[in-house]
């Protein structure tokens, strides 16, 4: 189709004008047909891993209502967005934005919060759950490992981990655990 319509612009060109102008109007066209549309950004799969977590939920630990988190997929869908809310009185607000990274091939995080915590992770899928982790300095100036695991993960819920490790990963502890729930 292409060959056929840069013929038929040469052989009408040919009628009606000198040849120098041929080559103006057949070569824009034909470069105009061989480009390719990109595609959208953030179109690769593994920017669809996190979009379980995108929603409003609830996040009950210890069998009690304790927060509400508001994820949502805004820049062309390349962020996730995460608002965190303690319960009305709870101590914790903070959000966090994350994106996969394609040179690095992991998801990448970064947490702020109103402790004035900044927290960064990396990490990705792992079977069915995903995984981010981080090396954190404790207040002894040593050196562990934290990492946030979410998994159990249906339409309607998910569990979620905060785990540290003292041993390079090895074994993990974990010290927080929420049920969330879609609103």
């Amino acid at each position: 189709m292409k060959l056929l319509l840069s013929l038929c612009i040469v052989i009408c060109a040919l009628q009606t004008s000198s040849s120098a102008n041929i080559r103006l109007l057949t070569i824009p066209l034909v470069t105009a047909q061989d480009e390719k549309t990109p595609p959208p950004p953030c179109s690769a799969e593994e920017f669809s891993q996190f979009d379980f977590w995108v929603g409003e939920w609830t996040a009950t630990w210890s069998d009690t209502i304790h927060g509400y988190n508001t994820v949502t997929k805004p820049y062309d869908r390349c962020v996730i967005l995460e608002n965190f809310d303690a319960h009305p009185g709870g101590q914790l607000k903070g959000m966090s934005v994350s994106t996969y990274s394609i040179p690095h091939k992991k998801w990448k995080q970064t947490w702020v919060d109103n402790s004035g915590a900044y927290l960064d992770f990396e990490g990705g899928m792992v079977a069915d759950s995903m995984i981010l982790s981080r090396t954190a300095i404790g207040k002894d100036g040593n050196k562990f490992q934290q990492r946030m695991v979410w998994y159990n993960i249906t339409h309607e819920a998910f569990d979620w981990n905060w785990q540290n490790s003292r041993d390079d990963g090895k074994t993990w502890k974990t010290a927080w655990q929420i049920r969330y729930s879609r609103k």
